[in-house]
């Protein structure tokens, strides 16, 4: 029997009209339900996460600050609850950064083009400290800078403690570069190594390094984080990329010849200018294949630096003293370094493996596809891979798991008892393990040897070497 379309419409739009009816006079109403349904999202991961939200906008930045976690957007920036996700705190901003520690952190916030930031209270929104005058900001887990100027040449470099009410010290400089604008504009130091679906600053705020290389109209001043002392003002050669390491100013100099590019690093003490150390042949990756012109960092971590050794060989260079910490098998792709290890894809494309740097020390191996990539925080190494998508959240001195997901949502943002990871405008939190709580490595303490001792995080934050051979070690152990 056939039913003629016309019956078939008329019948849908009859019970179109009595749901109608019963839902006006609050008979029934399926709509909230329904609405509901509709809106639901998918869980990001498997196992699922402890929470799940949907925020206003896709982030720029996630951080975990203290029991909050601070979601960047394009023109405002909220905090939500670790435990619950729970928002918090909304505001409207054009740029956030996290400074401080577990302890202390604060939220620095401010508009694109105009002078000035605020402090907030990660938890709570209320504002601490509120500055009119600042043209950039740089965020650390001990510090908090900000340059202000009075006109072209003339600029003010004050630093603070992270919840501090006056400034530890003030330094002037000739100006800024006119790219210093808003949080943590680049300075001359080295570039990270990057992976797919890991954030680039999953790993927080770090500990100021013990020397920041400022560039101001071609040259480089060498500040120290702990006096505010300017300690050099260097102009680079034509051939010359100047960068700040490890408490070294370093001269990088790429020269062509024979249709090739001919390296030399020379590591200068920042006090004396005296050259430190020396290596050649050693590619850091500064320059384009025109002419040998040099328009990056070079690649690296802390106090290290990543380069290619001339037979191809990737090599990891303790920046202040010049050491080879790590120099890879043939095939090998170094995908993670910090300055006590490297993360590299072994030459069978099958697994990534951790090495302590400058011994031959194996720290775990992992199962992974070629594609794999990873990053090091402190609290914890992520693996993240594809076909089937996965991340992992290891101990990074045992490979211990203390999180394995199956998703294909990115990790945004590491903490001491878990994770954040995001799909669009979806942030989750992934609690670690009950019985791998936090790795053994503090947060904030790595190497950055520093001029006279220990810079502003007090000893043996960040100013001990790759290895804390600059410092004594209060358990009598030896250096790895």
């Amino acid at each position: 029997m056939r039913v003629a379309k016309g019956s078939v419409r008329g019948g849908l739009l009859l019970g179109l009209a009595v749901v109608v009816a019963l839902a006006a006079t609050g008979v029934w109403n399926p709509f909230p339900g329904l609405w509901d349904w509709v809106d639901r999202s998918e869980p990001i991961s498997e196992p699922d996460v402890v929470w799940q939200q949907r925020v206003g906008g896709t982030p720029r930045s996630v951080t975990i600050a203290g029991d909050a976690v601070v979601v960047e957007q394009r023109t405002r920036v909220e905090a939500r609850s670790l435990a619950t996700g729970a928002q918090l705190w909304e505001r409207k901003a054009d740029w956030a950064a996290v400074a401080g520690g577990d302890r202390d952190p604060v939220v620095a916030v401010g508009k694109l083009l105009v002078k000035g930031y605020e402090l907030l209270d990660p938890t709570t929104g209320v504002t601490r400290r509120r500055d009119d005058d600042a043209v950039a900001v740089w965020t650390y887990r001990n510090l908090l800078l900000d340059a202000r100027c009075t006109d072209a040449t003339d600029c003010t470099l004050s630093a603070w403690d992270p919840r501090g009410t006056a400034p530890l010290w003030t330094a002037f400089l000739p100006g800024v570069h006119t790219g210093l604008l808003a949080d943590n504009p680049g300075l001359r130091d080295t570039r990270r190594l990057t992976a797919t679906r890991i954030d680039d600053g999953v790993a927080g705020a770090e500990a100021a390094p013990p020397l920041l290389g400022f560039p101001v109209d071609g040259r480089v001043h060498v500040v120290d984080t702990a006096t505010g002392r300017v300690l050099q003002n260097v102009e680079p050669g034509r051939e010359e990329r100047l960068s700040v390491v490890g408490g070294r100013l370093l001269r990088i100099t790429a020269r062509s010849q024979d249709g090739t590019c001919y390296f030399t690093i020379s590591a200068r003490d920042s006090a004396t200018g005296q050259e430190a150390w020396q290596q050649a042949g050693i590619n850091l990756r500064t320059a384009d294949s025109a002419g040998c012109v040099q328009r990056e960092d070079p690649q690296g971590a802390r106090n290290v630096l990543i380069g290619v050794a001339p037979d191809g060989r990737e090599a990891v260079i303790d920046g202040y003293d010049g050491r080879l910490l790590w120099v890879g098998e043939r095939g090998t792709k170094l995908i993670a370094v910090d300055d006590r290890s490297a993360v590299f894809r072994a030459a069978d494309k099958r697994s990534v493996i951790a090495r302590e740097l400058g011994t031959e020390k194996v720290l775990w191996t992992r199962q992974a596809s070629g594609k794999a990539g990873a990053a090091l925080t402190p609290y914890a190494a992520v693996v993240a891979d594809e076909k089937p998508s996965r991340l992992a959240a290891l101990d990074p001195r045992t490979g211990r798991e203390l999180a394995v997901l199956r998703t294909s949502a990115n990790a945004l943002a590491i903490g001491s008892q878990g994770m954040i990871i995001g799909e669009g405008r979806e942030i989750g939190y992934v609690r670690f393990g009950a019985s791998g709580s936090s790795p053994t490595r503090p947060p904030g303490d790595g190497g950055n040897p520093g001029p006279g001792g220990p810079g502003p995080g007090g000893p043996n934050n960040g100013d001990c070497g790759p290895k804390g051979e600059l410092c004594p070690d209060p358990d009598g152990g030896k250096d790895g």
